[in-house]
């Protein structure tokens, strides 16, 4: 990432330094998880679409860490691996939108609480800014070579309530607590970032 573009990395202390820990990342470009990957102060381990896993991509995907998910079902085997990159003090690394967008968090899926209320793991907030701000001459589909792109990391916090409770109520609760903290959070990195 450093040798394509120009990341600037705020606030990567605040990912725990050991123990488990799920990065919330807004997503709206396909470069966002490669750039975090390449920037975070721990190696991280992303929930990925497993169409992205075909050819030398899927040996390479998974040499690094990387889960592959099936979005169109429950996909349980993808749940446990992520579960136990947690269970083994991993960070696991969640676009809680579930796909590409406007990257601003507006539809959270109850994905990401589960994870965070079941592990109890904390959630740092993660706001990736710059990346559609302009094409590349070159690949019109990513951010101009040598470009400024932004990663600022947030304040880790606890999603649960406190209580223990793992019922749809408490993950429902859990996920508009987690919206509140990343629509702020991305809020304070686009003022500090003058993005």
């Amino acid at each position: 990432m450093y040798g394509l573009w120009k990341p600037r990395v705020l606030g990567a202390w605040r990912v725990p330094a050991r123990g488990p820990a799920i990065l919330a990342v807004n997503h709206s470009h396909n470069v966002d998880g490669p750039m975090l990957m390449g920037t975070a102060p721990r190696p991280v381990h992303f929930l990925i679409k497993k169409e992205a896993f075909i050819g030398p991509l899927d040996p390479f995907l998974r040499s690094i860490g990387q889960l592959k998910v099936d979005r169109t079902v429950a996909d349980r085997a993808a749940i446990t691996d992520a579960l136990d990159v947690l269970a083994h003090g991993g960070v696991l690394g969640i676009f809680p939108e579930g796909t590409r967008g406007e990257g601003d968090f507006a539809s959270l899926r109850a994905g990401l609480a589960y994870f965070a209320v079941r592990s109890g793991a904390p959630i740092v907030p993660v706001a990736v800014l710059g990346s559609t701000e302009s094409r590349g001459r070159l690949i019109r589909a990513l951010p101009p070579l040598r470009s400024r792109v932004d990663v600022v990391f947030g304040d880790a916090f606890a999603a649960g309530d406190g209580s223990g409770r793992r019922t749809r109520k408490a993950l429902d609760e859990a996920t508009v607590r987690i919206q509140e903290r990343l629509t702020a959070h991305l809020a304070d990195a686009r003022r500090l970032t003058g993005r």
